[in-house]
């Protein structure tokens, strides 16, 4: 019998990434407390530039991108936004999408993995994705189990499992 198999990634959907900006868009041209400070959320290219007239608005344009993430299921953990700096009579904050895993991460990964999955699971980097395999499907669901329980510095998820 062959090995089964499944894929250990970090990715964040590009449609439910753009839903979010466009929400938060919406929200910031419809509310109160936004009108006329010049507070905006754009994509800038892969990333995200927000913009407002003060560095506090523009955290709370911020907070609402995050807020409208959070319920189109990307981990806050996917956002990547930097420190608020002035751009001429305005401040900006960029904001990226991480997308893979790192290779020091994979290395903790597989780590966690050679420690305490089940010993016929075996794990190998490809890429900015990690390859997880054994003789057993029962030891995979055991190992997503136990990678779910642990905490790394990316969302996780388990797709290709076969």
């Amino acid at each position: 019998m062959a090995d089964s198999s499944f894929d250990v990634v970090s990715k964040v959907d590009k449609m439910e990434a753009e839903n979010a900006l466009n929400q938060a868009a919406k929200e910031i041209e419809q509310r109160y407390d936004f009108k006329g400070v010049g507070a905006s959320v754009a994509f800038s290219g892969e990333d995200v530039l927000i913009k407002a007239s003060t560095e506090e608005r523009a955290l709370a344009v911020l907070d609402v991108l995050q807020t409208k993430a959070i319920k189109r299921g990307i981990s806050l953990k996917s956002l990547d936004a930097g420190d608020p700096y002035p751009s001429g009579k305005e401040f900006r904050i960029e904001v990226t999408f991480k997308n893979g895993i790192e290779q020091d991460i994979a290395k903790k990964i597989g780590a966690v993995i050679r420690a305490e999955a089940p010993k016929t699971v075996k794990s190998q980097v490809q890429g900015d994705e990690l390859r997880v395999s054994s003789k057993s499907r029962d030891d995979l669901q055991q190992t997503i189990q136990l990678l779910k329980g642990q905490e790394f510095d990316v969302p996780l998820q388990f797709i290709n499992f076969r």
